[in-house]
């Protein structure tokens, strides 16, 4: 019997490139985005623009020395950072889950479903349309991949991005309010739907568009949704109990990452994404209260490591300089208008049908109006694909960033207006017990009259 020799060990240059990449990336990263905070704005847009200033559109046009080193072209040194980034986001998704509380969702079932059908089927109408219209010449896509491309461009509007959406009420101390819980649970649904159609743009772009492999996507994502719902339920929660027993952080910490990545495993196995499969074993996480103040050393390195590296790989392969041409740039704003006219509206349309007040409508606008991280992985899927170029992939980053730069100030503008009640109150209570804060320094917001 002959054994296969064992893989050689990373040489010694590829683990000084990557230590030193990775190194920077966090760091630059971590000051950017605590910039971006002390101005008021996402930690996400400082974070973003970590690989925007390292990459080509700055530093790697001004000194392709330096970066040339620390960020060679090289795919498996870079395939190094995106390893380290991917887990960072299937974390991110999995804490996110954590968070959803689906209690409030059942309590407002009418509103959700008016809002996640409204919120998710007028901007993706109005992409699809507009990515018909997007000249070849920029598109640069070929006349058999044109409606590949038009649905990409109407899925990347019609998501919202969860994570961004969960560190937004967070940082703004609304994850406890029912608006709060119902922006994030119907950004999940919209999401789910989301996450099919992209795995549908991935079939099409790979073995093409057939009604055997739509059907058999569905299935897949219902008969996941299925035994998550059954036998993943009662498991996590044996689990979770069990670990959360010793009172201590580790187990419970362990158990949730394993939980989000077999999540991950099986739904990327059934050609779904894995981040799918991530978003949901969060939910069933969140089932076990008893654990969840265990998780607070797991949100604290997701958010403060893990997530901004996987942001500052994403940001690298932005070109600003694409934006030069004329056309690039009035393209950038019709999809950057489409996105916000469509989702805004889809949300408020849908929170006024579910009978919602105004404020409430603005709110849910507002909120998933955010795309976020989830809208740069369906760029950077389409940049794997080759269903988007360089320029297109730039655009619809651009549009990430914007788009959740406009939230805080509406969603503070519309919350400020409504009244928190008393199970909202004890819910923040107990939220700021699972991030580690005082409650004694929790502030109740207070209502500002109508104008």
């Amino acid at each position: 019997m002959v054994l296969s020799a064992a893989p050689a060990p990373m040489a010694h240059h590829q683990l000084l490139v990557f230590l030193s990449a990775l190194t920077v990336l966090l760091l630059l990263a971590r000051l950017l985005g605590g910039l971006a905070e002390r101005l008021g704005m996402p930690a996400v847009v400082g974070e973003l623009l970590t690989g925007v200033i390292l990459g080509p559109s700055l530093l790697g046009h001004l000194t392709p020395g330096i970066t040339g080193w620390l960020l060679p072209d090289d795919p498996g040194q870079m395939h190094l950072l995106d390893a380290v980034a991917q887990l960072g986001l299937l974390l991110l998704v999995g804490i996110t889950g954590t968070h959803v509380d689906v209690t409030v969702l059942r309590r407002h079932r009418r509103a959700a479903t008016a809002v996640s059908a409204c919120g998710l089927l007028i901007p993706l109408a109005l992409g699809i349309g507009l990515g018909l219209l997007i000249p070849a010449s920029v598109s640069a896509t070929p006349a058999a991949q044109r409606w590949t491309f038009a649905l990409l461009i109407g899925v990347a509007i019609c998501v919202s991005a969860v994570p961004v959406i969960a560190k937004t009420l967070s940082d703004m101390r609304l994850l406890h309010r029912d608006i709060g819980q119902l922006t994030l649970a119907v950004s999940v649904i919209d999401d789910v739907a989301g996450w099919l159609l992209l795995s549908l743009v991935a079939t099409a772009a790979t073995v093409g568009l057939t009604v055997g492999a739509v059907s058999l996507s569905v299935a897949y994502l219902l008969g996941f949704v299925a035994f998550a719902a059954t036998v993943g339920r009662f498991l996590v929660r044996r689990v979770m109990k069990r670990v959360a027993r010793s009172g201590e952080p580790g187990p419970a910490v362990a158990a949730a990452v394993v939980i989000v990545l077999v999540g991950a495993v099986i739904t990327h196995s059934l050609r779904m994404e894995a981040l799918f499969g991530a978003l949901v074993a969060g939910v069933l996480i969140a089932t076990t209260r008893s654990a969840q103040v265990l998780l607070a050393p797991l949100r604290a390195i997701v958010l403060s490591v893990l997530a901004p590296i996987f942001l500052a790989t994403a940001g690298l392969r932005m070109d600003l300089t694409a934006l030069a041409e004329p056309a690039v740039t009035l393209t950038g704003l019709a999809v950057l208008a489409v996105a916000i006219v469509g989702k805004f509206t889809g949300a408020f349309v849908g929170a006024r049908l579910g009978r919602l007040d105004r404020w409430s409508a603005m709110a849910l606008g507002a909120g998933m109006n955010a795309r976020g991280v989830i809208q740069v992985i369906v760029a950077l899927t389409g940049l794997r694909l080759g269903v988007l170029n360089t320029a297109m992939y730039t655009v619809v980053v651009l549009v990430a960033i914007v788009t959740s730069l406009m939230t805080p100030p509406l969603l503070r503008y519309a919350t400020n207006r409504m009244a928190e009640g008393e199970t909202e109150r004890l819910r923040r209570l107990e939220h700021d017990t699972w991030q580690g804060r005082s409650p004694a320094t929790a502030v109740t917001p207070t209502a500002t009259p109508d104008p």
